[in-house]
């Protein structure tokens, strides 16, 4: 049996038509399952004015099935051999006679069960059910109500198709005082076939629609647009910047798609690149085109939705649409490069970065010290020092250009123009369009320093003002982007390899904000948990880092550990990755054993984790084995060995130092001249604990070998 769903709309946005498909394509499957059907395909459709799902192969009827249901406990349901209350109700509800009930063991102790057959119910009857459920749990940004009613959708329905086979489902969507019932007609194109068409059978359905002008897969539309696009690029002699984003949203606006070539005059060529490719693709949706040379043709592609036949009307209307776009940006463009870019600082004290915390320029202002901070830190030149500062001072100021005032999406791109429209150095304006970056997961990482510290600055000012205030994130909101900012700090350190000390920056900054704002409460013990969070998920999720090697490097209780990494990201992240690799290439088991069981009876003694240097805790002339002066020789050697692993973050030093200590250790424990540890004597006792104390502290310089699960 096919079956067809399709519930017809007023024009729905694009973000909704893809989200809805995909959640239709979960949910469907799901409630099939739930309800013991399974169906040989389920395909979800969707354009502006409908989703819809076909369904083939699903059965008349579910199949008869047997079910063993558990009951009350014996003893409540039979006393002295007779029925309760409690067994016939059981019955009752179960639809069987009580000589139907048996008494089965179980672990708590004697039940009630009952077999029985379940008949299956028509499958049409159950799609009734499900039905209004698939619908009224979509979910999407502002819903609306309309008429008198209180139904819940993206944009109002209007039509319901449902069909199993070429019989008419009878369904009925409630809306208060009005309802909208089941039949097989669909409507055509808006413009191209405004009739309604009737659908013989479900698996007409696609066919039908097509010859009505809607081509309801949308994976066809992709398909059709991108050659289409191609095509006309190549008569154009040029080349389509085809993003994804864009090809997808542009998928979801139109129903029959048809490419259409629109010109603009040379002279708006003259605007930055960044500037015409924003008002083509963020406010016109459309596809620039460029030549070989990657320099833009004056030339658009826009996707239409209306008569083919009509191009030529289309294209001019589209072209007057950019042509008084562009000019209003060529305005915004001459008039913002009259005055330098530092003439605008003064307008930031008139926007408002958050009400507590003062305005933009307020905001550049803590930010210029926070990248002082972090310069001093990396001991930089003082003509990187001065070009930071630069940055820092004018990494907001076209803000408030007219340009970023009518398109925010270029904010940093204007900075960098009007920059060096100023004179500035190129390694200022580069920076003040990098200081943004990374602007999402898959963006570029800014390559410049000035950019790198800025960015760092700008966003530890962000994370330390609003933590300040009180407001961290809780589950999924996070309404300031706190946890992207932390990302991308950690990103842009570990990418640009900065030392940095992130743990004496955010106590800096903490002190200044519990100064500057008379704050009793400081936000850095709240800080220091979360930005742990983050290094977590990104070790595990972005570099693929197994869980327990992650808490090896961090410590899950280990204040010591979240103190080390804090202050020094990039060792955090090369021990991460070389314990990954070791144990992917069998090291990591060779030397496990040896450091856990040392440290496991070191836990025994008092012997601190900061002492790698057995001359200093363990006395020689306590030794009563042979294996004692072995280990403390060895131990001595890895003294070195661990304290270039630590310098260099080359700990495939230490790991080698480790190896060689293994058989040692064995004759240690378990040799012919092996000792108790737990010797009677204490003195002997501790200096046996002592030197195994400091295995583990050698150990621990590369993780906390407790934390690890052993393969």
């Amino acid at each position: 049996m096919y079956f067809l769903l399709e519930v017809g709309t007023e024009e729905l946005p694009a973000d909704f038509i893809e989200g809805a498909i995909a959640q239709w394509e979960r949910i469907i499957p799901i409630s099939f399952q739930d309800n013991f059907l399974t169906p040989d395909s389920i395909v979800v459709y969707g354009t502006p004015r409908r989703l819809a799902v076909l369904i083939s192969g699903l059965p008349e009827q579910q199949k008869d099935r047997e079910e063993v249901v558990k009951g009350p406990p014996a003893k409540a349901a039979f006393k002295e051999g007779k029925p309760t209350k409690a067994a016939e109700g059981f019955a009752r509800k179960q639809e069987v006679n009580l000589e139907d009930l048996e008494i089965r063991p179980t672990d708590k102790g004697d039940f009630i069960f009952v077999e029985k057959t379940i008949k299956g119910r028509k499958t049409s009857k159950i799609l009734t059910e499900l039905i209004p459920t698939w619908i009224n749990n979509l979910e999407g940004r502002r819903f609306m109500r309309w008429g008198n009613g209180d139904l819940r959708f993206s944009r109002p329905i209007r039509w319901l198709v449902a069909l199993c086979d070429a019989e008419v489902l009878p369904l009925e969507i409630l809306n208060r005082d009005s309802s909208i019932t089941s039949d097989r007609f669909s409507r055509g194109h808006r413009i191209l076939h405004p009739d309604t068409v009737s659908i013989s059978q479900a698996s007409d359905y696609l066919e039908t629609l097509r010859a009505a002008y809607v081509e309801v897969d949308p994976q066809k539309r992709y398909q059709i647009i991108k050659k289409d696009i191609k095509n006309i690029a190549n008569e154009l002699t040029g080349k389509a910047e085809i993003t994804e984003d864009l090809l997808n949203e542009v998928i979801n606006l139109v129903e029959y798609p048809t490419a259409i070539a629109g010109n603009f005059d040379q002279e708006f060529l003259k605007l930055p690149t960044e500037v015409i490719t924003t008002v083509m693709v963020k406010h016109q949706r459309y596809f620039a085109v460029k030549q070989s040379d990657e320099k833009l043709l004056p030339n658009f592609i826009t996707i239409a939705n209306g008569d083919p036949n009509k191009r030529e009307i289309i294209a001019q209307g589209n072209e007057r649409v950019i042509r008084a776009r562009l000019a209003d940006a060529q305005f915004f463009y001459t008039s913002d490069c009259d005055d330098p870019l530092d003439s605008y600082l003064p307008q930031l004290e008139n926007v408002t970065f958050q009400k507590e915390l003062g305005t933009m320029r307020d905001k550049v202002d803590r930010i210029m010290d926070m990248a002082q901070q972090i310069s001093e830190q990396l001991e930089i030149s003082e003509k990187q020092q001065e070009e930071i500062e630069s940055t820092a001072l004018l990494c907001k100021a076209d803000l408030v250009t007219q340009m970023v005032y009518e398109f925010p999406e270029l904010q940093g791109v204007m900075g960098q123009k009007y920059a060096k429209v100023s004179g500035e150095s190129d390694e200022v304006a580069q920076g003040i369009f990098d200081h943004y970056l990374p602007r999402g997961a898959d963006d570029i990482m800014p390559q410049s320093l000035t950019g790198q510290v800025v960015g760092i600055a700008d966003r530890l000012d962000t994370l330390i003002s609003i933590f300040g205030l009180g407001m961290i994130p809780t589950g999924s909101g996070d309404p300031f982007a706190l946890r992207r900012a932390a990302n991308g700090i950690i990103m842009i350190t570990w990418d640009a390899q900065l030392p940095i000390n992130l743990s004496q920056l955010l106590s800096q900054g903490c002190d200044a904000f519990v100064s500057a704002y008379s704050s009793k409460n400081s936000p850095l013990e709240a800080l220091q948990t979360f930005f742990i969070q983050r290094i977590q998920t990104l070790l595990q999720d972005e570099l693929n880092i197994d869980y327990d090697l992650v808490n090896a490097v961090l410590g899950e209780v280990d204040a010591d550990y979240t103190e080390r990494a804090l202050q020094n990201l990039l060792d955090v992240k090369d021990r991460a990755q070389f314990l990954q690799e070791i144990r992917r290439n069998g090291l990591l088991e060779q030397i496990y054993e040896t450091v856990n069981r040392s440290t496991r009876l070191a836990a025994k003694g008092d012997l601190g984790y900061a002492e790698l240097d057995p001359s200093q805790v363990v006395d020689k002339e306590l030794f009563e084995k042979s294996s004692e002066q072995g280990l403390y020789d060895k131990l001595i050697t890895l003294v070195s060995q661990t304290t270039v692993a630590q310098s260099d973050r080359n700990y495939q030093l230490l790991v080698e130092g480790l190896l060689d200590i293994v058989p040692v250790v064995n004759q240690f424990f378990d040799g012919e001249d092996s000792v108790l540890v737990m010797d009677e004597n204490k003195e002997i006792r501790k200096n046996r604990l002592n030197l195994l104390g400091v295995l583990r502290n050698h150990g621990r310089v590369l993780a906390n070998f407790g934390a690890i699960i052993k393969n």
